[in-house]
């Protein structure tokens, strides 16, 4: 864990960076594009389904490691719209929480406490 965690900032620093960009160019309708390019069947649009796919898988995760509680079904929320801006911070706060250990990253610590 201890490169993920630096490699997360960084992630996290370059989105940032290129969103405030993104945004200062186009503004904020990601929606018209995103969507177009997916009905247009292009490259473009496979890409954005396959990030579309990644994100409900992340989010899915992100819920069933909170054990699809109410606070773990808002995370999800975030997460499917949020991208690496939100899976960047909160990877950071669950490798802070989980100390090292890597099942409690990633099955949660609830999960992680039973299997020991």
């Amino acid at each position: 864990m201890t490169i993920l965690r630096p490699i997360s900032a960084i992630f996290l620093i370059i989105i940032s960076v290129y969103t405030v960009i993104a945004i200062s160019n186009d503004g904020f309708d990601l929606i018209t594009p995103f969507v177009g390019d997916i009905l247009a069947l292009s490259w473009s649009g496979q890409f954005n389904l396959d990030f579309m796919m990644y994100l409900i898988l992340s989010a899915l995760w992100v819920a069933w490691r909170h054990d699809f509680s109410g606070a773990g079904v808002a995370l999800a929320a975030v997460a499917s719209v949020g991208g690496m801006l939100f899976f960047a911070v909160y990877l950071l706060v669950q490798i802070g929480r989980a100390e090292g250990d890597i099942e409690r990253l990633l099955l949660g610590h609830r999960r992680a406490a039973a299997r020991q």
